[in-house]
């Protein structure tokens, strides 16, 4: 029987009191209260800003960025912020499996780590500020408006949406409509609608070209219930998807994006011919960076021969269930887990599936030895790898 397994308990420094849990990123309370103020020169002073039709999201995020409460650099406070970040969130299991290749063995289990994956720059970026702006204001109020380190950077995606809907391109928006990222981008678009997957991007797909690719059509009050949640105000399928451009979450799996687009642009081929579809098509790669190396380094680790995979992370990563996913399609036993608390004792098991399904399971460990691989999402720090140990023999 192979070694037990555990996960021991990581702590976030909640001692360093960021503040109350609401939604979105951080602010800081000032002993002076002062207001942000998004308008150019010329504009008189407003007590509120408003958000009607011809709000410009590209100039508001313009004047906020520039504003005196906005800051995205630190505050000069870097390197000891990065020598405490070392401390408390690296690890030395994960160090010895990179001085080895990133392979190890424990006794009677040898570990493969993925040569891509934890934090990514535009989580360690947002971590360390967060430290930085606590340093700087030790004794005043911190809101942290959101999980911080939840979403990878999106910029790219917003001006891929303002390129569309200045096209008069409808956004086909691959995500989860309800996810933070999702939402922000679909704020940026003119016209959208957010597919989750290939099915979904079929059903559209197949209401364009009036039920050639199924053999039947929807019905416009059909297309518009299916997708109630998940398309712009006043969306009208007959005259929205005439022209569409291709946008996704950034953290969505690489592929499925891919064929998404490579639908879509088909789709529009078939239904105005070859020679027109760049009048009713346009696509660009939003596929965050990060995000993309982790899933390559995924596929990497599953060809070789693995008797299990335990993916590390939160269970409301997009990114990670996406890694949760390439496990499944290879047919390798695969547990997603969040805590500590979801190991044993007993040689049980907790674990969530790439949909978000949760399983328990007794005896899930297979007889030893066993090579098993690990990875994580791209906000999990080193530490809470670390701490997959075996009683035995990983300290």
């Amino acid at each position: 029987m192979a070694t037990s397994l555990q996960l021991c308990r990581f702590y976030t420094h909640s001692d360093l009191n960021f503040g109350e849990n609401l939604a979105g990123g951080f602010a800081f309370r000032r002993r002076k209260p002062v207001s942000v103020k998004c308008r150019s020169a010329d504009e008189p002073p407003a007590d509120s800003l408003s958000f009607g039709s011809d709000f410009d999201a590209k100039k508001f995020r313009h004047d906020l960025m520039r504003s005196e409460n906005y800051n995205r650099r630190g505050f000069g406070l870097k390197e000891e912020t990065l020598e405490f970040m070392n401390q408390a969130y690296t690890s030395e299991i994960i160090e010895t499996l990179k001085e080895n290749g990133n392979e190890y063995t424990w006794g009677n289990v040898t570990v493969k780590l993925a040569m891509a994956y934890g934090f990514c720059w535009g989580v360690e970026q947002a971590v360390r500020i967060a430290f930085e702006a606590r340093k700087q204001f030790p004794e005043e109020k911190i809101w942290i408006t959101n999980e911080i380190i939840h979403n990878p950077t999106v910029n790219k995606v917003w001006n891929t949406v303002e390129k569309h809907k200045k096209g008069d391109y409808t956004s086909i928006i691959h995500g989860k409509y309800s996810h933070e990222e999702t939402v922000a981008t679909a704020s940026f678009a003119g016209k959208y609608v957010v597919v989750k997957n290939m099915k979904e991007a079929i059903y559209v797909c197949d209401y364009i070209l009036g039920g050639e690719l199924n053999g039947s059509s929807s019905t416009k009050e059909e297309f518009l219930e299916k997708f109630k949640s998940a398309v712009s105000k006043g969306f009208d399928p007959d005259r929205d998807l005439v022209k569409c451009g291709i946008a996704n979450q950034t953290t969505m799996l690489k592929g499925e994006t891919e064929e998404i687009g490579k639908l879509a642009h088909m789709t529009m081929m078939r239904k105005y011919g070859v020679e027109n579809v760049n009048q009713h098509f346009i696509s660009f790669n939003t596929i965050c960076d990060a995000t993309q190396k982790r899933q390559d380094a995924m596929y990497k680790l599953v060809d070789e021969k693995l008797d299990l995979m335990l993916v590390v992370g939160g269970w409301n990563s997009s990114n990670t269930s996406h890694l949760q996913e390439i496990a499944e399609d290879f047919g390798i036993p695969s547990y997603w887990v969040d805590t500590e608390k979801r190991i044993g004792p007993g040689n049980k098991i907790a674990y969530k599936l790439m949909h978000g399904e949760l399983v328990e399971k007794e005896n899930w460990l297979p007889e030893g030895p066993i090579t098993m691989g690990v990875t994580s999402g791209a906000s999990t720090p080193d530490k809470l790898v670390r701490s997959i140990r075996t009683s035995r023999t990983i300290v």
